[in-house]
């Protein structure tokens, strides 16, 4: 099994799914103690319409999903700041919104179905250096982010409301999290798939989040069980001719069931 790392093609996918997976996860932890923990997948349904746009267009599907997920991510923040939506109303609306814009686009073309599959799905043994290169920064501008911004962001966390009466600028954190989300959906798109891309999101930090004490436990833990599954799914889906992605998202469901179990016995 191990004569794989010797494969250029698989070294990029451990670092680009390792990048990807630990920026989702620390995300994560923030989103599903905000109740956000469905954002991924709403950020994933817009990045749906935008690839159907870019491919009708023919603009590349990358930038197209990215460009579509930061405007969707900003949308549904102003909607709930507007309209006084619960976060789950908002992310309703706008994601479904997107999710309608794609399959209206494939009904009026023909001719790419192949290629969104492709995009629905994910295709981690076939990302390149630049895409490597991308996912390495972009975990680099998550970390730094958080580490700014650490104490204000566990304070909206807990309570957004007594976050905004001390003086946080939560209205601008928020945004600024939504747009390291919608880019890390984007390029997550070619780790394990729009469709599956938000799984990374809720799933480790919600195993993470059984059992840690603290804040820092759950980062540190959320992200360790993002890199383990996601490097085991990898050595799995090649020695078995298994789907990546689902052998990823898979690993990571039984850690969360494992975790739960535990802690029930204890």
């Amino acid at each position: 099994m191990l004569e794989i790392l010797s494969y250029g093609f698989f070294l990029k996918a451990i670092a680009a799914g390792i990048a990807i997976s630990l920026a989702c996860s620390i995300l994560g932890v923030f989103l599903v103690l905000r109740r956000y923990a469905l954002l991924g997948d709403s950020i994933s349904h817009i990045a749906f319409g935008g690839i159907a746009l870019g491919l009708l267009f023919n603009i590349a599907p990358f930038v197209s999903a990215i460009i579509s997920a930061i405007i969707g991510s900003i949308a549904i923040l102003k909607l709930k700041e507007k309209t006084n939506l619960q976060g789950d109303a908002s992310l309703g609306v706008i994601s479904h919104l997107g999710l309608a814009v794609g399959i209206f686009v494939m009904s009026i073309a023909s001719g790419f179905n192949v290629d969104i599959v492709s995009y629905l799905f994910g295709s981690i043994l076939a990302v390149s250096m630049f895409e490597v290169i991308l996912s390495i920064i972009l975990l680099s501008a998550t970390i730094i982010f958080i580490l700014i911004f650490y104490g204000e962001l566990i304070y909206m966390s807990f309570d957004e409301e007594a976050a905004k009466i001390s003086g946080i600028k939560v209205g601008v954190l928020s945004m600024l999290m939504m747009i390291l989300t919608a880019t890390t959906i984007g390029l997550g798109m070619r780790i394990v798939g729009l469709m599956l891309v938000s799984a990374l999101i809720i799933l480790p930090a919600s195993s993470a989040l059984l059992f840690a004490k603290n804040f820092k436990t759950a980062l540190f833990a959320s992200g360790i069980i993002s890199v383990i599954t996601l490097i085991a799914g990898l050595f799995i889906s090649y020695q078995f001719d298994f789907s990546p992605s689902g052998t990823v998202v898979l690993l990571n469901f039984l850690v969360l069931v494992g975790m739960a179990v535990a802690k029930r016995i204890r």
